[in-house]
């Protein structure tokens, strides 16, 4: 029988359930200690000392976390992906906006005088390093900050951005109600939304992020603001898919609904029916604003301990009805190896999409028109990179995963109706395929075999994508990798809002130059098309 590792549905990339020493655990460390912990921190500069020391200063040492202790240790190695592992010179973990608002005054006072680099962590489930950790510098780890609140008064749920969409989805279960969120539970709320986010709810509600009634941000003035469609418009727009540039969100108000039952899973197929799949997948994809509450992620995943590619189906049909005839095509299809379709919720959904963590990752996104010879041509390159790699002879267990999604303009017309966003995506007509191509493996010496084929995975369908003229800019941030200019295949006029926005927000350039990971506005190229 085969393993089974489902796909996992990023955040972005800046953003595991929390497994956090208590805060009693440091906080009965003395002086003494502390000191003890700086001086054997040999590999850190004097710089980013004096920033952890000014943040002691400041009144929050009984929030600060530094080397050589295990809370520090549990942190530094719970990020999902292996290879965004980073120590930090000290990691503050907040638990109010107030303190994260103290945090960013305190470095950026701090940083006048000496060097303060600092990170912002939510779920930490980016696969590269840097994007939500740092060396020499400061991690704001807001790990903590992951609480869910429900008001009936307005509909809405109040959440931090620490929370993990699992979390998220049982806590709203119990008032009967659901939000437009993430697809894998182990995913962090705020990457995930702040990169744009899909969802099973796509089709009727539009991305997660245009499900935001509103959002807290910490400005890098330490100003705590509120940002919806009547304070601080323009801030709320650039929100929608503009990543950290602009702030520290500290809650997203999300618009929630009355839950139904939904009738999803993964049905595992084997490998010869792949023709049957990509026919489906692509005439899904067409028809797919027929029936909006229909979703179907087609995977193809090798894992070199079962040597063969297997299909995974995800489908979920967010209504009370079985084997709704959206599916007929695919259900048509023999020879499944397994089938968990079953009438559930979204916890229980978002569980079964989980990923294990322990292998270093890598994620490589396109966009392209739905053509069934950029299917063929992503399936052929992945059936002759599984050979490639396996002729490299890697050691350990690793993974080649390539994932189709419909990407219909139905979703950008949900987000107009909702004040839009900064993506992009109302700019095409016609119905899109968003592709991405996941590598895992479990040795560091093999960081630059997988990267490489990553990479010369995108650039040849690329390639072929614009010869036969079935080509699209989008790049969607929560699957890219940090060699992606994703911000800037948002368009010329979202790209110019969004720095208009930082400049506003952020004038002296806090999330441009003082938190240097992630995808920055700083850094985008030329934008791609209008």
């Amino acid at each position: 029988m085969y393993s089974i590792l489902p796909f996992v549905f990023l955040a972005s990339g800046l953003a595991h359930t929390e497994e956090t020493v208590g805060h009693q655990d440091w906080q009965q460390q003395d002086a003494a200690a502390y000191d003890s912990l700086w001086t054997t921190q040999t590999n850190k500069t004097e710089e980013p000392r004096k920033c952890c020391k000014a943040l002691e200063n400041a009144g929050l040492a009984h929030r600060i976390l530094y080397p050589g202790s295990e809370a520090y240790t549990a942190r530094t190695t719970s990020y999902w992906s292996l290879a965004a592992q980073l120590e930090p010179t000290c990691i503050i973990q907040p638990l109010t906006a107030e303190e994260v608002s103290l945090t960013v005054v305190t470095l950026v006072t701090a940083n006048k005088s000496s060097q303060c680099h600092f990170a912002v962590r939510s779920g930490g489930h980016t696969t590269w390093a840097g994007a939500a950790g740092i060396e020499n510098g400061v991690t704001v780890d807001l790990g903590f900050m992951n609480s869910t609140a429900y008001y009936a008064e307005n509909s809405t749920a109040a959440v931090q951005p620490g929370a993990r969409w699992n979390s998220v989805y049982s806590t709203l279960d119990k008032f009967g109600v659901a939000v437009a969120g993430g697809r894998a539970g182990n995913v962090g709320v705020a990457g995930l939304i702040l990169g744009g986010g899909n969802s099973f709810y796509a089709g009727r509600k539009g991305l997660v992020c245009d499900n935001v009634a509103n959002f807290q941000v910490v400005l890098g003035s330490g100003e705590i603001v509120d940002a919806n469609p009547t304070t601080n418009s323009d801030l709320f727009k650039a929100l929608k898919g503009g990543s950290n540039n602009f702030g520290i969100v500290t809650r997203f108000d999300l618009i929630a609904f009355e839950a139904t039952k939904i009738w999803g899973g993964l049905v595992v197929y084997p490998n010869d029916t792949t023709l049957a799949h990509l026919e489906a997948v692509k005439n899904f994809a067409d028809r797919v604003e027929d029936d909006p509450y229909a979703s179907v992620i087609g995977i193809w995943q090798y894992m070199s301990h079962n040597d063969a590619t297997i299909i995974i189906e995800a489908y979920d049909y967010t209504r009370e009805v079985e084997r709704p005839k959206a599916y007929n095509e695919f259900l048509a299809i023999p020879g499944n190896f397994s089938d968990s379709m079953r009438f559930t919720n979204m916890t229980d959904l978002a569980n079964e999409l989980e990923q294990p963590s322990g292998y270093r990752d890598s994620f490589f996104t396109l966009t392209f028109k739905n053509d069934i010879r950029m299917y063929k041509k992503a399936i052929e390159i992945h059936n002759r990179y599984v050979d490639d790699i396996k002729a490299a002879d890697p050691s350990g267990n690793w993974i080649l995963q390539d994932t189709f999604q419909p990407f219909p303009p139905l979703f950008a017309k949900h987000s107009i109706e909702k004040g839009g966003n900064v993506l992009g995506l109302d700019r095409f007509d016609e119905p899109l395929v968003l592709w991405q191509t996941y590598l895992a493996w479990q040795s560091p010496s093999q960081d630059d075999i997988f990267h490489s084929f990553g990479e010369s995975f995108i650039r040849e369908l690329k390639e072929y994508a614009i010869g036969i003229g079935a080509d699209n800019e989008y790049v969607y941030l929560d699957y890219a990798y940090k060699s992606q200019d994703s911000l800037a295949s948002y368009g010329k006029a979202n790209l110019e809002h969004m720095n208009t926005v930082a400049e506003k927000y952020d004038p002296d350039r806090v999330f441009q130059t003082q938190v240097p990971g992630g995808f920055k506005l700083s850094l985008a190229g030329d934008p791609i098309g209008p």
